[in-house]
């Protein structure tokens, strides 16, 4: 797919196959799970969470993209072109298991968002700056230990999956990323 990213939408594409390989892995999706992906792009989680799973809500704020996803997954995957922070994830049901690449522009006040469904939730499995995933996971003791720890420790167990270096990405970001898992308490 031809796409010239957008930076208004923090857009950077996963593309290297070992770490899509991985974060699937760590997801472990099964057959009847209520995925819901966020930010889809290109499809690189996409399609392996569609294989394992059969069916998968994404919610992709590009329209282009939407079309294009649209066109290659048909019926099998649920599109809402909308703002996800503007996104009713209870509209979706119970037992969520949320997965993404978020844009980094909009991490905490999206992580903030979800973290109201979390009655809604199983898991959430995703990709932030590394930086911000160290402040998600650090102890009290740690130096990055602050705001956005203590409002998501208070609602998730947090533990970091791997790095991903920016390289895995087109265009590279100027950051290196992590992958966090969020299992409601």
């Amino acid at each position: 797919m031809k796409h010239q990213p957008r930076k208004r939408f923090g857009q950077n594409f996963l593309g290297d196959e070992s770490v899509i390989a991985a974060i699937v892995a760590a997801i472990a999706p099964a057959r009847g799970d209520r995925l819901v992906e966020i930010g889809p792009g290109h499809g690189a989680l996409t399609r392996p969470l569609l294989a394992a799973a059969g069916q998968l809500h994404a919610i992709e704020i590009d329209r282009d993209l939407a079309a294009a996803l649209k066109n290659e997954f048909g019926e099998r995957l649920t599109l809402h072109v909308t703002d996800v922070l503007k996104f009713d994830f209870a509209a979706l049901g119970n037992e969520l298991r949320v997965v993404g690449n978020l844009p980094y522009n909009i991490s905490t006040p999206l992580l903030f968002h979800i973290a109201r469904f979390c009655a809604q939730i199983r898991d959430i499995h995703v990709m932030l700056q590394k930086e911000v995933v160290a402040r998600m996971v650090a102890a009290p003791s740690d130096s990055n230990y602050g705001r956005l720890s203590v409002m998501l420790q208070y609602r998730f167990e947090l533990e970091k999956l791997l790095d991903v270096p920016a390289a895995a990405f087109r265009p590279a970001p100027a950051v290196e990323s992590a992958v966090a898992r969020l299992t409601p308490l």
